[in-house]
């Protein structure tokens, strides 16, 4: 599965993917993970910084609330964010693709 719900917050396995024209969602990476394009290169912390900028405005929460909770160095991360209706209206959107 390529997000789990603690509750408040949900966390999102993400497959990154810098270097990128623009960032965008992709779709899905194998099963359990969401391919994104990030329009940043690799190289200190450009793309994370990135990443965490388009989760935010994509789901409108605060960017200080996204956190790279694992894979700060690598293309596979989990990300924590809060819920959002606009998070819960894209994982079921996701859910249906399938």
């Amino acid at each position: 599965m390529f997000y789990s719900d603690d509750g408040e917050y949900i966390i999102l396995k993400i497959k990154a993917q810098p270097n990128a024209s623009r960032s965008e969602f992709c779709g899905l990476y194998g099963e359990d993970a969401l391919k994104v394009r990030v329009a940043a290169a690799a190289v200190e912390g450009a793309a994370n910084r990135e990443l965490r900028k388009f989760i935010a405005k994509t789901f409108k929460v605060p960017k200080s609330s996204v956190a790279i909770i694992s894979g700060e160095s690598s293309k596979l991360k989990l990300i924590r964010l809060p819920k959002s209706k606009e998070l819960e209206d894209f994982i079921e959107e996701v859910k249906s693709e399938r």
